[in-house]
């Protein structure tokens, strides 16, 4: 017989119960009031995050590990604090493309309840223990994505995006179902736990081919070379603030991913797996940032500084150690912090009937509106990894474990390519601060709460740059 269900038998999954109520709730509202109040449903649904992040830290928080649902379900102090991030990411989203969406007249109910699902998708993703919770998780992420690309129903290129990353996608979730499954052909378990233990060495080759197949589905949900191709096209055909929200929030899925699926679940293949990796991080690196430096649209080049970005989380898991891991966590929630400041300048930027894409312009961005640019300024110091900013610690802290772990070869192209990554992003301080402004480009938006959100989202570059230990203690705490 099993166990009667308790509340203290489910309480720490509180935040997905209450994430898929509130999309329930907030659909149904924007279905009977949403065209009496526009403005009640994006209102509701920053409310409904506040909640969400309330109950999280009453009920969610653990203190060690806890697996629900006969195995399939599992909560620590990691995925206390991935969620709790999801929460406070999406929250700064949402703010930044509610006046965007409004004046394009593409704000509709329906956006705030796909990211609240794929917010969803991301937390099962974060406390998955099982390849069944994983591809669910992976699969709900996904349909939302889908939807939120080509949410602007009238641009013809949103819709050519979406399709593209569809077609994708579907292809590497088939790969990844086909990995998953040959894993648990020749394991007999779907759990990661148990996965550990049933992995032999040496491996068999059907399981080094299903995991071969595992890494390729991993890395395209990254954006790794030679799995990039839909990035820059989404980037660049998605409306701003889908491409905003893409670029940000989703990042913790797709780390959840690799953690679960490769550190955990398999460990024992941990040498072969990095194997794998090695040459996917370099040609990401070198791709990302090489292919950045002739880009003229800034969503584009983004999303190549994305691409880049992405090799050094991917060269944290190459590294094999705990500390490699929690440098990429740390690396990974530092670009996050600075894509979605990055992101919120262009919103700000843009005006109806003008959509501030091209470099030029942000030609005397200085001039016209000193605060956005001196925000500018900090994020693009920040990612290209300047001192004092926080971008430099995350880049620092991924080359101090390659050496630490002997990989000298990939701490020399890891520093080329972070000189190399310079030059395209202090090309944009550059247009901001030493060019004309070209006439006729109408001034930036004056939004006091979005200008808000973005100065506490660039001061946090600053603050977290000058005091980087307590976030750096935390990720060693959360992957020791």
């Amino acid at each position: 017989m099993t166990d009667p269900i308790s509340w203290a038998s489910v309480a720490p999954a509180v935040a997905e119960m209450y994430l898929a109520f509130a999309a329930c709730v907030i659909l149904m509202v924007d279905v009977f009031a949403g065209q009496r109040h526009p403005r009640l449903t994006p209102t509701l649904t920053l409310l409904a995050l506040v909640v969400g992040a309330a109950l999280l830290v009453a009920f969610g928080q653990v203190s060690g590990r806890v697996t629900l649902f006969d195995g399939m379900y599992v909560e620590d102090p990691l995925g206390f604090v991935l969620k709790l991030a999801g929460f406070l990411f999406l929250a700064f989203a949402i703010l930044y493309s509610r006046t965007y969406m409004e004046l394009r007249s593409i704000e509709r109910g329906e956006y705030y309840v796909l990211v609240l699902t794929a917010l969803l998708g991301i937390f099962v993703l974060v406390s998955a223990n099982s390849l069944l919770t994983v591809y669910i998780g992976v699969e709900l992420l996904a349909l939302s994505v889908y939807a939120i690309i080509a949410f602007d129903r009238d641009n013809p290129v949103a819709a050519e995006s979406a399709m593209k990353y569809f077609v994708l996608s579907c292809i590497a979730s088939g790969v990844l179902l086909y990995g998953m499954s040959l894993v648990y052909g020749l394991t007999g378990t779907l759990e990661l736990d148990q996965l550990v233990a049933r992995l032999s060495t040496p491996l068999t080759p059907g399981v080094v081919l299903g995991l071969a197949f595992i890494v390729v589905a991993v890395c395209f949900k990254f954006g790794a070379v030679p799995f990039h191709m839909w990035l820059p096209d989404v980037y660049q055909g998605a409306p701003t603030s889908m491409a905003l929200f893409l670029s940000s929030v989703p990042q913790i899925a797709y780390f959840a991913l690799a953690l679960r699926l490769l550190t955990y679940g398999l460990h024992g293949a941990v040498h072969e797996w990095t194997d794998m990796l090695i040459p996917i991080s370099v040609l990401t690196l070198v791709v990302g940032n090489v292919v950045a430096i002739v880009q003229t649209n800034l969503k584009r080049m983004l999303a190549y500084s994305t691409i880049g970005n992405v090799g050094f989380v991917l060269l944290g898991f190459v590294a094999g150690t705990p500390a490699g891991y929690s440098a990429a966590l740390y690396y990974t929630l530092v670009y996050i912090v600075m894509v979605l400041g990055s992101f919120g300048v262009i919103l700000l930027a843009s005006r109806k009937g003008f959509e501030a894409e091209q470099l030029d312009d942000y030609r005397g961005l200085y001039a016209r509106d000193p605060l956005l640019a001196l925000a500018m300024l900090a994020l693009m110091f920040s990612t290209a990894g300047v001192p004092p900013f926080v971008g430099f610690w995350a880049k620092l802290r991924i080359i101090q474990e390659l050496w630490a772990t002997s990989h000298t070869a990939l701490v020399i192209i890891a520093a080329a390519v972070s000189v190399i990554g310079v030059f395209y992003y202090l090309r944009v301080v550059k247009l901001m601060y030493f060019d004309a402004p070209p006439e006729g480009l109408p001034s930036a938006g004056r939004g006091s709460a979005v200008r808000l959100a973005l100065a506490v989202n660039a001061l946090a570059v600053i603050v977290l740059g000058v005091l980087p230990g307590p976030l750096l203690d935390l990720c060693a705490r959360l992957l020791k």
